[in-house]
Formats: C-alpha cells, structure tokens, sequence
C-alpha cells in the first residue's frame, strides 16, 4: 500500500498479462475482472455464493456477483482506487483456490473427494 492507505492500480497490459499466467479463467472486461463459474444447478449455485460470500467477508474486498440457475459471475474492482489492483488479484486466486480445489488430486489416498459421478459433480468444468 501506499504512504495514503491506497492499493496502486495495474496498468492494463500489467494486468493482462497477471490473468494470462496467473487466472486464465479471469477475463478483464469494462473495468472489471470476471469469471463464470458453471454449476449443476440451484443447490450447487448457492454453495459456491456462499464460499465467495465467506471469503470476499474475511479479506473485506466484495465481488459484484450475478447469480442464476446454474452459474454465478464473480466481478472485481477496487472501487476506493477505481480500477483493478493487487486485491482484486489475490481475492480472485482464493476463489479459484477454494471453490475449484480438488481434494483428491490434494491428498490422494486420504480424501476421496466428489465422486466421479454425474448425481455428485457441483461444479462444471471450463
């Protein structure tokens, strides 16, 4: 942070390049960063709200999300600067982390993780 408490912003080629490397499924459009995240359906739908919703509260940065049947698009701006900035990078990478961990591929052999079945898989795949 600055000397004032301010985040700088990223320059737009900076930041394209930060979500090329570092959040593919993040994209940079009118302002803001967004991702979609596709889920089975209601119940899946709110679950991943929920983790948003936790994780935007302990990092005291909150998305602008639309929320629908079977998708929730997460959207990030540090107003307070008025563009994009380091917090909207790393509360972007906790979601990613958090709502697409894979607790199988984690610890293998110690969580099973969802099943790899249809009835169990909430969140879909880009």
């Amino acid at each position: 942070m600055t000397e004032h408490g301010k985040v700088p912003v990223l320059r737009d080629e900076a930041l394209k390049e930060r979500l090329e490397r570092e959040l593919p499924h993040w994209t940079y459009e009118n302002g803001w960063i967004r991702r979609k995240i596709k889920t089975s359906g209601w119940k899946a739908t709110l679950m991943v709200v929920n983790t948003i919703g936790h994780l935007a509260e302990k990092a005291w940065h909150h998305p602008d999300l639309s929320v629908s049947y079977a998708f929730v698009i997460v959207k990030l701006v540090s107003h307070a600067e008025n563009g994009i900035t380091e917090k909207d990078l790393q509360l972007a990478r906790k979601i990613e982390d958090v709502v697409f961990w894979d607790a199988a591929a984690t610890a293998p052999g110690v969580l099973e993780g969802t099943p790899d079945d249809p009835r169990f898989k909430y969140i879909k795949p880009d």
